[in-house]
């Protein structure tokens, strides 16, 4: 599938069945999933959404496709301020730091220059623009950066104090999950 044949199909409203459909279009096909990346940051806001849908899906169901372009999303994530794609990328990142990621996503993820990253997630935080769904993802990734930078735990511990009260039960609950997981570190 080409750019240009991605684009036009993008610039529709999408349901999540054409979602899986045109992932596995641009997974099996000679699609160059940096194209798609790229796309993320389209100008119109709603086909970098629907890129960032696909991205997501491609990471999920078609990671081989996604590997060879895991450092060049690393680079491009910081860059990212659609909020809609800004959930997507949230959540790959998340999956990717996770601690039951593949391991050569694993080998990415240590070899990969993460400070920028970091700063990036904790300024997420922070923000009151920032929908609760990112903040969510964003914990997840501190608290598996933790095992890399190790300043992170006590910083995101302060943080969580700091959010409790002023984000919603939901994320309440997520924050109590991350404490036991922080506990762990200990």
């Amino acid at each position: 599938m080409e750019k240009e044949m991605l684009l036009a199909a993008i610039q529709t409203t999408l349901t999540k069945t054409k979602v899986t459909q045109l992932t596995n279009i641009a997974a099996t096909q000679d699609f160059s999933i940096k194209e798609l990346i790229d796309l993320t940051f389209n100008t119109d806001e709603k086909i970098a959404f629907r890129a960032g849908w696909i991205l997501e899906n491609i990471y999920i169901q078609h990671l081989h496709r996604f590997l060879p372009y895991a450092t060049y999303f690393l680079d491009r994530f910081t860059a990212q301020n659609n909020l809609s794609c800004c959930r997507h990328y949230s959540k790959i990142l998340a999956l990717m730091t996770d601690k039951k990621a593949p391991i050569a996503i694993k080998n990415v993820i240590s070899e990969y220059e993460t400070a920028e990253l970091v700063e990036t997630v904790f300024g997420w935080l922070i923000d009151e623009k920032i929908p609760v769904a990112i903040k969510s993802h964003g914990l997840n990734i501190l608290a598996n950066l933790n095992a890399k930078h190790n300043w992170i735990k006590d910083e995101l511990l302060q943080t969580m104090d700091f959010l409790v009260d002023k984000e919603s039960i939901g994320f309440y609950s997520k924050v109590k999950k991350i404490r036991k997981q922080l506990a762990a570190f200990s």
